[in-house]
């Protein structure tokens, strides 16, 4: 059996999502932020980065949203998480790292500033500019990255639990999804699987409107 590391809400929500998906078998774990357990001796030892998501498979540990998803996609073929086709993979594989490098990149900027910056006033600034690449990363995604229904088209895919943890994060912030219908409706879609409700319901979380 699997085990699965997660802190509620963050973008190990995506994982979670994918395992429910495919019907693996594994065993979740929280890992309680507010108790700093992710800096805990014990915990460092599995992912010296003392960040979620962690998966421990029989063969070792993975960590990294898009390696996760594309080694559930791998170990459950049945599921058809991802495409059988080489190039038709590399695109999803280009979208999830894209969300990866520079959407959730965006994302900790404004969020967690102090990881680059110790002056407040930059801080401040970063978090602010944060917003406005925000908007320019999901006007992209509006405009060119979503095939729909789903983000590679008629296949749903890892993909989408990946962006849809984006979305949720983005729903909640100012302004939030009025200005991407595209993407706001690719989020009511993912609200409505059996698979995302459960994984929500095991994170003990509500969905969120886009």
């Amino acid at each position: 059996m699997m085990k699965f590391y997660f802190s509620p809400g963050s973008c190990a929500l995506a994982v979670h999502i994918a395992l429910e998906e495919a019907g693996a078998n594994y065993e979740a774990q929280r890992v309680h932020f507010d108790r700093d357990e992710q800096r805990s001796p014990e915990y460092l030892r599995i992912n010296p980065l003392g960040r979620v998501p962690v998966l421990e498979t029989p063969r070792g540990v993975l960590t990294e949203v898009p390696a996760i998803l594309g080694y559930i996609a791998a170990s459950y073929p049945e599921a058809a998480l991802a495409p059988a086709d080489a190039f038709d993979l590399a695109r999803m594989q280009s979208f999830n790292a894209f969300l990866s490098s520079s959407v959730h990149v965006a994302y900790a900027h404004h969020s967690r500033p102090y990881r680059w910056s110790d002056d407040e006033a930059c801080r401040a600034s970063m978090a602010a500019k944060a917003v406005g690449n925000l908007a320019d990363l999901f006007g992209i995604i509006e405009r060119h990255r979503l095939a729909g229904p789903w983000v590679m088209g008629d296949q749903y895919t890892v993909a989408d639990p990946y962006l849809y943890i984006m979305t949720r994060w983005l729903a909640k912030l100012a302004g939030g999804l009025a200005r991407f219908p595209d993407v706001a409706a690719h989020h009511a879609r993912m609200n409505t699987r059996p698979a995302v409700q459960r994984a929500l319901q095991l994170q003990g979380l509500e969905a969120v409107a886009g």
